[in-house]
């Protein structure tokens, strides 16, 4: 088991060959980013978008997707690799950085490591690619959070080829924020061998050096950013439970600044995934609130909440939805019952609230609703009420 750890859980990538394209790809449109009251500029060309678009939504890096979005991030990233990115990535400078890990796939030959800090949401995993240096190395890090500290895995590197990194991992350590020292991880990474050995190969790197795909000697695709967008950020401090009201506020902002068309309540089915308000002792209350469970906008201003409770039991509540300005909708829920197979048991509930939808695009909707509570929903399909 230690010898496989060693390699982090991103394993570092191979990949078969990939055509690079020789013009660059046409702009789709410019990504703004808000920081601090500044505005910082990025850009995504069409292909690049379409894999950032497949990626929202997708739990612990890759592990908890559903096969419906694996495929589409993987003809995603196909479609990256065939048209082509930097040439002779390795060589540029473009490479050198820190990069975030937003996507991994899982062979059956995934360490320990990756299976245990990569798929976990509430850590941020990065990679450190340090190649033009008189010690080039690549490095591997689990962040478990800024008051605990990091793991950190490192590796002497060298190019092999315009595509192609060598590496071999020889030392790690925990750096611990209420310790004053580090605390080695303990592989003995000398005696390891070949198994402390590995490639990683740069299928694809952004003319604009913040995206890149790579494949490793394990057979383990990565998606790396070196920055991410808003709706990315905002996904991920849900997932990590930190800083989500600024995440929803940086969002919600750059829409406003931006000057983009009020959004619209859209059909479909919404899976809530994060509010305001901690639930009470009642599962009762809080599917009647809308603070569990998925919520489906129908035609003609129909809206439904539903729960699953155990057992192919589901608690069903509908009713109806009215805009009354800008971005306002009253909601009168007043139609409940527990729902087994073929069978309801009607329940007598009414619940009337205020919603004002602040952010909605085709993947997250941010709504202020029952009792000012704030609400994230992320669309899981187009599916609509009977």
């Amino acid at each position: 088991m230690a010898v496989k750890a060693v390699n982090l859980g991103f394993q570092l990538p191979s990949s078969s060959p990939s055509s690079f394209g020789s013009s660059s790809p046409k702009l789709r449109k410019d990504r703004l980013v808000f920081r601090s009251s500044t505005v910082e500029q990025i850009s995504f060309t069409e292909s690049e978008n379409s894999l950032i678009e497949a990626l929202i939504g997708i739990q612990g890096r890759g592990r908890s997707s559903s096969p419906n979005q694996l495929n589409a991030v993987e003809r995603a990233v196909q479609v990256l690799e065939r048209l082509g990115g930097v040439p002779d990535p390795t060589k540029s400078n473009l490479i050198e950085g820190r990069w975030q890990l937003i996507f991994t796939t899982r062979p059956g030959t995934a360490s320990p490591i990756q299976r245990t800090f990569v798929g976990v949401d509430f850590f941020s995993v990065f990679q450190e690619v340090y190649l033009q240096t008189n010690d080039p190395r690549v490095c591997n890090i689990v962040s478990f959070s800024d008051a605990i500290g990091e793991l950190k895995v490192e590796a002497a590197a060298s190019i092999q080829d315009g595509k192609r990194i060598l590496f071999r991992f020889d030392r790690a350590a925990f750096s611990f924020r209420f310790l004053p020292f580090k605390v080695p991880y303990p592989v003995p990474f000398r005696l390891l061998g070949d198994e402390a050995k590995g490639w990683l190969d740069t299928t694809y790197l952004s003319h604009s050096g913040n995206l890149r795909i790579s494949r490793g000697n394990k057979g383990t695709t990565f998606v790396l950013q070196k920055q991410t967008e808003p709706r990315q950020r905002l996904l991920t401090a849900v997932s990590s439970g930190r800083n989500v009201k600024e995440a929803i506020e940086e969002l919600v902002s750059l829409t406003r600044n931006n000057g983009e068309k009020e959004p619209e309540l859209e059909e479909g089915e919404w899976q809530m995934v994060w509010n305001s308000q901690t639930v009470t002792d009642s599962w009762i209350e809080n599917a009647a609130n809308g603070l569990m469970g998925k919520q489906i906008i129908g035609k003609n201003g129909r809206i439904k909440f539903v729960v699953d409770i155990l057992l192919g039991l589901k608690f069903s509540m509908t009713g109806n939805f009215v805009k009354t300005g800008t971005k306002m909708y009253d909601v009168t829920m007043d139609d409940a019952a527990i729902i087994g197979g073929p069978f309801g048991y009607p329940m007598q509930m009414e619940n009337k609230f205020t919603l004002e939808l602040l952010y909605s695009d085709e993947k997250i909707r941010i709504t202020r609703g029952y009792n000012e509570i704030l609400f994230v929903h992320t669309r899981t399909d187009a599916s609509r009420m009977n």
